[in-house]
């Protein structure tokens, strides 16, 4: 479970998580303001326009990638990511497809480490 390879995973995962939760949080010089175009744009702003959405996924992501970088309470974290990684797939998907590469990389991150920690989820499903 604690391989040279789950390690590195992890370790991406969690600084990837933390990045991209504080480019929700703090508007960064270097980001574009409005990545997005079409359909896209108009469900970001509109998450934007409710006031928290985009700021409590923005904590979860950090909180999730402190967990995965300090190695506390993984499988926690990996199952808190599992709903987050799904809607990241199916956005990318369905409404901005040049970022479904990175949409990708995060859904098979996630998948690998649960795999990798199977044996603490298998008591769920008997």
């Amino acid at each position: 479970m604690n391989s040279t390879f789950t390690k590195i995973l992890r370790i991406v995962l969690g600084l990837g998580l933390i990045f991209f939760g504080v480019t929700k949080l703090i508007a960064f010089n270097i980001m574009p303001t409005h990545i997005y175009t079409g359909e896209a744009a108009i469900f970001i702003d509109s998450l934007s326009e409710t006031g928290y959405i985009l700021k409590v996924i923005g904590i979860f992501e950090i909180l999730i990638g402190i967990l995965l970088l300090f190695n506390k309470w993984v499988s926690f974290a990996l199952i808190l990511l599992a709903p987050i990684t799904v809607n990241i797939l199916l956005f990318h998907l369905f409404l901005d497809t040049p970022g479904l590469l990175v949409a990708l990389v995060i859904v098979i991150l996630n998948a690998v480490l649960i795999y990798k920690h199977w044996k603490v989820y298998r008591p769920l499903f008997h």
